[in-house]
């Protein structure tokens, strides 16, 4: 059984390239003309695909940290308030359905609530990603699965019971798992990259991919070496501005230098299997003493 999926036009899987997502998310910090610079960032540096977020904030908000107040850029608020304040509506998401067409790039969301899968059906996505966070919300699992979409699942913050669980939930809808820790920015000694071999090794028939939040570039190049099929890294104009995202973010030089990175990684893997290969021959006439069969 092949290991892969289909992302609108793209196989995603171990005979394919890898895909790379710039996740966007919320660094756009409610501003559609910010949403389009990063997306031509995330065109210029070679991505594959671009990804928002959608909620619904009064249902995606723990109802014990609506009231508490934040200093934002619109004033000291409710974080509900804050949350809206972020939250794109049909018109911004028709504007970026529209740029992303004119740039020639595949976008999709991670959907955080059932409101907010019903909302994204009335455009032409190619998969729901579902969060971290909402990875036990098994009613959400079932309610994105009926549409027949793929699925991609991330497992930080969840136990391997958990995610055993939420794959036996999902069933036969298509379906990727991948492998993140749940910190912004995580440090080195808890990015736990074997878990890719894990997961693989745990669901066979399922592509695994990686969503690092990680300060740098060399870990993610390193999760394709072990196996992810699909990245995904936080894109921001500047590390410096405002939000929760950013620090854990890469700056558009830095996504140019990761997809070099990624290509070059997977373009060195080879398949495994021992030859001379052409290019060594000048090597070997002139320091090869003697010739073995």
């Amino acid at each position: 059984m092949a290991r892969e999926i289909r992302l609108g036009g793209r196989l995603v899987g171990d005979r394919h390239p890898v895909f790379v997502i710039a996740e966007i998310g919320i660094n756009h910090n409610g501003e559609i003309q910010t949403a389009k610079q990063m997306i031509d960032a995330a065109v210029d540096a070679g991505v594959d695909a671009v990804k928002f977020q959608k909620r619904t904030p009064e249902l995606a908000t723990p109802a014990s940290q609506q009231d508490q107040m934040r200093e934002t850029p619109w004033g000291y608020i409710p974080y509900l308030e804050y949350r809206r304040r972020v939250e794109f509506g049909a018109v911004e998401y028709r504007e970026i359905a529209a740029h992303c067409a004119e740039r020639g790039i595949m976008w999709l969301v991670s959907v955080w609530d059932e409101p907010s899968v019903d909302f994204m059906e009335g455009f032409e996505t190619p998969a729901y990603k579902i969060p971290s966070a909402a990875l036990t919300d098994h009613q959400l699992l079932r309610h994105a699965g009926a549409t027949g979409k793929p699925l991609i699942l991330s497992t930080g913050m969840s136990t391997m019971k958990q995610i055993q669980r939420a794959v036996q939930v999902v069933g036969k809808a298509p379906l990727m798992l991948m492998h993140c820790t749940s910190t912004y920015p995580c440090e080195p000694d808890e990015l736990n990259l074997r878990m890719i071999e894990t997961l693989r090794n745990e669901f066979p028939a399922v592509v695994v991919g990686y969503s690092g939040h990680e300060v740098g570039l060399v870990p993610s190049a390193v999760a394709v070496s072990l196996g992810a099929r699909l990245v995904e890294r936080h894109l921001t104009l500047d590390r410096a501005m405002w939000g929760s995202d950013q620090a854990a973010s890469v700056e558009p030089p830095g996504f140019e230098r990761l997809v070099k990175y990624i290509r070059v990684t997977e373009a060195s893997l080879g398949d495994g299997v021992k030859r001379v290969y052409d290019s060594e021959g000048p090597s070997m006439r002139r320091l090869r003493r003697t010739n073995d069969e």
